[in-house]
């Protein structure tokens, strides 16, 4: 049979990530590749005894069809920790900001692009960038643009010069803190400075903010949908890293009537997010305390990010550069320019070590990259320190150090 696939899928590669931990393994390997959460941040016991109540209490509501945008009580409970936390939700002439509850924030991101772009047109996204927003961008048919990344966040001037070049491009995707892949947060001059882009070229904005809440050092910075007057902001995440990835439960905030047709559009996909799950969230936002919760987490991401980062200057080559993130699950790091990455990589995989490679996160999906992320949030601290040293002699034979 010669199998024929639509053309926005025919070229559509799958998740390196997702490959890596197909990928067989033993028990002496180590993996830095996933974007997982910590397993022992979970909060079994509680959500244990709350999926007992609900079986108990609710079962057939639990276990039945339910409305598209979201189980309502849970829709408030996010509405209410948005606006208590990150000063999200405003209103404008024709417009207000809504909620609706979708399956894991990759879905908002999906659903965002399908409802404002047109197969051809382009989203702006930061280079590098998460793999999930690329590939959901691609199936639609939009087309990836990069905007290379500073210290302080995407370059701004690059920007406005894509913008004033491309004028197809119908929205600006970013991941303002602790950014998947490299870690780096932005500025507030930055923030401000890609608003103002946005609003000046009538281009929407898609901010995701997954890892907002695990900031461990430095200081809190607003995010660019709390200062949005203009409905132009539309703003994803999720209880994946706070609470648990596995259920798939994650939000959008965005003007009304962009919700509305994001409604529409995932009655087509999946008709409602599990509601047993989103009723689960529901309850322990209320018998739980999430704050203290989330400062555990912060605790554990700060003890194996030191821990990764100190390992990292005792055993790493000169030339090996790398981000000092203060909060989230990455680290970004970057081998001398012009080295052969395909053959760190395997030098890695030979002594049983995994990262991701940066190309998986670049926007053009030919162009090549010296950088690989590694993540600190999933392995143990025996894990961390070995893998890192098996990093390090793999970088050392390779630069001959």
């Amino acid at each position: 049979m010669d199998y024929r696939f639509a053309k926005n899928i025919e070229n559509l590669k799958p998740s390196a990530i997702r490959e890596i931990l197909k990928a067989p393994s033993d028990a002496d390997t180590i993996s830095f590749a996933a974007g997982n959460p910590a397993p022992e941040s979970f909060p079994v016991a509680d959500m244990s005894r709350i999926s007992a109540q609900i079986y108990r209490d609710c079962a057939a509501a639990a276990l039945q069809y339910s409305i598209t945008e979201g189980y309502p009580p849970l829709r408030a409970d996010v509405a209410e920790r948005n606006r208590r936390l990150f000063g999200i939700g405003a209103s404008g002439d024709g417009w207000q900001d809504e909620t609706l509850i979708v399956s894991g924030g990759t879905q908002g991101i999906e659903l965002a692009c399908r409802v404002l772009c047109n197969p051809g047109d382009e989203v702006i996204c930061e280079d590098p960038t998460f793999i999930g927003a690329l590939n959901a961008f691609r199936s639609a048919g939009a087309v990836p643009v990069g905007v290379p990344l500073t210290p302080n966040g995407i370059d701004t001037d690059a920007l406005a010069r894509v913008l004033a070049t491309h004028p197809r491009a119908r929205m600006l995707y970013i991941i303002p803190t602790f950014q998947n892949p490299t870690g780096i947060s932005w500025d507030s001059k930055t923030r401000t400075r890609v608003y103002e882009l946005a609003r000046q070229y009538g281009v929407m904005i898609l901010e995701d903010n997954p890892y907002g809440e695990l900031r461990f050092a430095g200081e809190d910075l607003p995010t660019i949908k709390s200062a949005d007057t203009a409905g132009i902001v539309i703003y994803c995440s999720s209880f994946s890293k706070i609470l648990s990835a596995g259920m798939r439960i994650g939000y959008v905030i965005a003007p009304n009537p962009v919700t509305a047709k994001m409604t529409v559009q995932k009655q087509v996909e999946d008709v409602h997010t599990n509601l047993f799950f989103q009723m689960l969230c529901h309850r322990y936002l209320h018998e739980c305390d999430m704050d203290a919760h989330i400062r555990d987490i912060r605790q554990i991401y700060r003890h194996k990010c030191t821990l990764m980062l100190d390992a990292l200057d005792a055993a790493m080559p000169d030339g090996i550069t790398y981000t000092r993130p203060q909060g989230g699950l990455f680290i970004w790091c970057t081998l001398p320019k012009g080295t052969d990455s395909n053959a760190f990589l395997h030098l890695c995989e030979k002594r049983k070590v995994r990262v991701v490679p940066g190309a998986a996160f670049n926007c053009d999906p030919e162009a090549s990259s010296d950088s690989f992320r590694l993540n600190y949030s999933t392995p143990s601290d025996a894990q961390i320190t070995e893998g890192i040293q098996r990093l390090a002699d793999a970088a050392r034979e390779l630069l001959g150090s």
